[in-house]
């Protein structure tokens, strides 16, 4: 027996759509709180020793946060190579004012303190604002666009040309999305920084943090409706092959009404997704506005991995649907790699993943403890 025949093909395609959510959940909720702390940090801190407390809660994790990104973008370069060839020229414009507000991030790190100066350090302070505000929102508007369908079509040759503009993306749908995405980051912003800075920044970081658990719980339910009632959803009207080849041209799709509920009808324990999601929020708005550190930030989480799933299993097995021709929509089972691909970046994956895990989590252990004032003034040539 050939060794990638151990796992089918079906499995292996499942297995990897599985492993992209968890890539990209996994960032959502480390360097999630990175982008909302971000978010947070002109409103929180107002005098220069709280901005740089603010900034020491995320300063020494915020790059290995970041790794789950590179992460996601390998194995959406690995495993599905047409949705790489899609989404990273189709949003090519988006993704580049991202990365361009990413890179604002370490330089502000590194630059901020270098000079002691208040103008110097406030223009930093509002360059780490959009390095957390606009992926944030960006983000957000990314999910909305897939919803709706991202105009694009295949040419019989499996060449992706793409019809849509970066204006384009900015639809009110899409904007609702990444309006719900910032106020997600800042909610586990807040939280994070109730957990690990304290005094006036963490009563501050509660007060704001709230306000985005409120923004999650009702925009959250507000884009739910809008989704059942006006965006087209897909499915599939001809037989689907899991361990077809990797043509979208070989199946037969439609838009048809709500149909991104149709998996909740068919498999009801789906429904857990969105429940986590409204639910962590509910409980970090309890636990923030209480004081209940390690509670909440749990709550925050599980509402981030909820309103995420929510997404994924509503599309499933669709990853990125077109607009303008939906036959052309690339979905788990027929937009991946090879088998043998898929089965030896399993095995890379089996082997690394729980070495990144194991690093991470002694990284958190050694680094754990409350960023005060007054060890930020202690260690102040030591220190962002």
């Amino acid at each position: 027996m050939i060794l990638h025949e151990l796992i089918d093909y079906e499995t292996l395609r499942l297995i990897w759509w599985v492993l992209l959510g968890v890539l990209l959940i996994a960032f959502a909720v480390t360097d999630g709180f990175d982008m909302g702390v971000g978010t947070l940090l002109p409103f929180v801190a107002r005098s220069d020793v709280e901005r740089r407390v603010v900034i020491n809660t995320i300063g020494p994790v915020w790059e290995g946060n970041q790794v789950w990104l590179v992460l996601g973008g390998g194995a959406i370069f690995a495993a599905w190579p047409p949705l790489y060839a899609v989404s990273f020229s189709g949003f090519y414009l988006a993704m580049f004012i991202v990365l361009a507000a990413l890179i604002l991030r370490p330089v502000g790190f590194k630059y901020r303190s270098k000079r002691d100066s208040a103008k110097w350090r406030t223009m930093w302070d509002w360059a780490l604002f959009i390095g957390g505000a606009v992926p944030a929102l960006i983000f957000g508007v990314a999910v909305g666009n897939v919803l709706q369908g991202v105009p694009f079509r295949l040419t019989d040759e499996l060449m992706p040309i793409y019809d849509g503009t970066l204006f384009g993306l900015l639809n009110p749908y899409a904007l609702l999305c990444g309006v719900l995405s910032v106020c997600m980051l800042v909610m586990h912003g807040g939280a994070w920084l109730g957990l690990k800075a304290d005094g006036v920044v963490a009563d501050r970081a509660r007060l704001y943090g709230a306000f985005g658990a409120v923004g999650v719980i009702v925009l959250f339910a507000v884009n739910g409706v809008l989704l059942a009632l006006f965006v087209d959803g897909y499915r599939f009207t001809s037989e689907v092959d899991p361990l077809g080849p990797s043509n979208p041209l070989f199946s037969e799709v439609t838009r048809e009404g709500a149909s991104w509920l149709d998996n909740y009808a068919d498999n009801p324990w789906m429904l857990i997704a969105p429940a986590l999601g409204f639910l962590g929020a509910l409980g970090a708005l309890i636990g923030l506005r209480r004081g209940v550190e390690g509670l909440t930030f749990l709550s925050s989480k599980l509402s981030v991995v909820g309103v995420i799933s929510t997404v994924g299993l509503s599309m499933f097995p669709f990853i990125l649907p077109s607009s303008i021709d939906p036959r052309s929509s690339l979905t788990v089972w027929d937009s991946s790699s090879s088998h043998q691909t898929l089965f030896i970046m399993l095995m890379c994956v089996v082997i690394f993943l729980p070495l990144v895990l194991a690093y991470t989590a002694w990284v958190y252990k050694v680094l754990w403890g409350k960023v005060t004032e007054d060890s930020v003034r202690e260690h102040s040539d030591q220190v962002y």
